[in-house]
């Protein structure tokens, strides 16, 4: 049994700033609309569950939508089903998107050049139908974990400046890179993978954030160690005790204590299917109790070790 959440349920986490523009806590990622496998040409989602899905999303009260370009599969472009659902769009309602990462028609990636933000950008703005973007991830490539970003931020610092771009944020850095930016151009956001168990770095990161007003928006923070793929991790009794006691999920009690970790952590659980969106927007109201939270923070490195699905967890 889970709870299920009331219009304007994404309300229940309380909000949070992208520079001027104020959010909901929880919000939606736009990955897994166009297929079970994002990246492959594997099961796609149908159409029309995806845009009702997106409309039952903002009628709930998420106004916080992260997307990509790369949001593709064979069949389906995540930016054009947010167009198709939602244009004209809630004057409330925040896009964020991602650029340096890209594909080609075949699903094969490549890295942008500086000079090539630019067109990664217009390509945003021309799948979602807008004359600017709300917020841009500077998504950093892991091979690039310890080295400069300074001259591709700086570019999208210059496209910002042309009105292209209302607010920047960085994803998948380091604190370095995130002090580097900020030399740069204001930073509204931090979006790296975060949850239950993840290390002492990324928890420093997270604080950090807080210290200077920063969002953090995590993501995987249900997926762990699976990435793309979904949950992986084994979900230790701490996860398991705590999702009983409260009658919900595994995931939602990830959600939870993502949530909990700070009033300026946003969530951005992504999902293609109906029931989960109604249980992540949900996990918003989840109130733990110290103990609980104390429990599943001591509790990560027994989830972060562990392999394989556990009951009730799930692949959206």
């Amino acid at each position: 049994m889970s709870l299920r959440p009331p219009v304007n349920a994404a309300s229940a986490a309380g909000t949070w700033r992208l520079g001027d523009l104020t959010v909901n806590r929880v919000g939606l990622g736009a990955m897994r609309l166009t297929g079970t496998e994002p990246f492959s040409r594997g099961v796609q989602r149908d159409r029309q569950q995806s845009i009702a899905l997106l409309r039952r999303a903002v009628e709930l009260g998420v106004d916080h939508i992260d997307t990509a370009a790369y949001y593709f599969s064979s069949t389906r472009s995540a930016n054009e089903l947010i167009n198709r659902a939602l244009a004209p769009y809630p004057d409330d309602l925040v896009i964020a998107t991602k650029v340096w990462p890209s594909r080609d028609p075949s699903g094969a990636w490549w890295w942008a050049t500086p000079e090539q933000l630019r067109g990664q950008v217009e390509e945003n703005l021309r799948q979602l139908g807008r004359d600017h973007l709300d917020v841009v991830n500077l998504r950093v490539p892991p091979s690039l974990r310890d080295g400069s970003i300074a001259e591709h931020f700086g570019a999208l610092a210059e496209l910002r400046d042309a009105g292209l771009i209302r607010h920047l944020g960085v994803s998948n850095v380091t604190s370095e890179q995130l002090t580097e930016a900020r030399t740069i151009a204001p930073v509204v956001c931090v979006q790296n993978p975060y949850g239950i168990g993840a290390p002492s770095e990324d928890q420093a990161l997270l604080r950090r954030c807080g210290e200077l007003g920063i969002a953090f928006v995590p993501f995987f923070a249900i997926a762990g160690p699976g990435r793309e793929a979904g949950p992986a991790a084994e979900d230790g009794d701490a996860v398991r005790d705590v999702a009983r006691a409260h009658g919900v999920s595994v995931a939602q009690v990830r959600l939870a204590w993502t949530l909990r970790q700070g009033p300026h952590v946003l969530a951005i659980p992504g999902t293609g299917d109906p029931g989960h969106l109604e249980q992540n927007i949900a996990a918003g109201a989840i109130r733990l109790s110290e103990e609980e939270s104390a429990r599943l923070t001591s509790a990560g490195g027994e989830v972060r070790g562990g392999m394989g699905n556990s009951p009730g967890q799930r692949a959206d």
